[in-house]
């Protein structure tokens, strides 16, 4: 049995004791993909990384942190399960000041997702889901309820900077949606899609911490979501994925079919 309130427990410590003391005070650098890490992306995923050990020491490790060695090999090696972190999702928002990031762990086991916590720490929100038991925030199960079953009344989260220039100015020139926002953490995006916050999803390069445990966390709440090419999103390796997603079937046919 996973207990629950402890992986809370470890990350809403990493996240209270490592993680925002540096808010307001940390710069960030660039790695040699182009993409932001601070001093606080290490620290908590260090942190974090050593309680789940301590605690679940069955359980690999891998993180969007490790080293390129680590990453490039981890899939080779033989593990019952491991824990998925992306230690700070939102890093330039983080550095930036900007309320928006989180910090996001999965358990995978048997190549599957069967617990994802995403934790908000600027509104103390926890969305959790385990497989096959719905999500829940802050405890209580929640799901889209009220989402709209037609296109022209969605409000739409699209991240333009990685999609295709045609599809980009096809969205600007001929919206089909009510409007459009796009935050900047792609684990609390899927949070807010399972919360009905917003009720279609476009994003063009996710990579497995980015999905492992937000994924999962749509899906149980009544989302449906996959790859551009109309395949399963979920896959074990450092391979990027293209995401569209929607609160329910009926939208996600309607927004396939735009975007196709």
């Amino acid at each position: 049995m996973l207990n629950i309130n402890k992986i809370e427990s470890i990350v809403k410590v990493a996240s209270r004791d490592v993680l925002l003391p540096y808010y307001t005070k940390v710069k960030a650098q660039k790695k040699p993909d182009g993409s932001l890490i601070t001093q606080a992306d290490i620290e908590v995923q260090n942190y974090i990384q050593l309680e789940l050990k301590k605690h679940f020491p069955d359980y690999g490790f891998f993180a969007e942190e490790l080293p390129e060695d680590e990453l490039g090999t981890f899939f080779s090696q033989h593990y019952s399960g491991y824990w998925c972190l992306d230690p700070i999702d939102g890093t330039s928002n983080f550095a930036s000041t900007i309320p928006y990031f989180s910090i996001s762990l999965a358990l995978i086991i048997n190549a599957k997702t069967v617990f994802g916590l995403i934790y908000d720490p600027m509104r103390d929100e926890c969305f959790t889901a385990v497989k096959g038991e719905g999500t829940r925030l802050n405890g209580q199960l929640i799901s889209p309820s009220n989402a709209p079953l037609n296109l022209n009344e969605c409000m739409a989260i699209v991240d333009f900077k990685r999609l295709s220039t045609e599809l980009s100015v096809k969205l600007v020139t001929e919206p089909p949606y009510r409007s459009q926002r796009s935050f900047g953490s792609v684990a609390l995006d899927w949070c807010w899609l399972a919360a009905g916050r917003g009720h279609i999803y476009l994003h063009g390069k996710q990579m497995l911490w980015d999905y492992a445990a937000g994924l999962l966390i749509a899906e149980e709440s009544g989302c449906v979501a996959e790859t551009l090419e109309g395949t399963p999103i979920f896959e074990q390796s450092l391979v990027p994925r293209k995401i569209i997603a929607s609160n329910n079937k009926i939208l996600q046919k309607q927004w396939v079919e735009y975007v196709s």
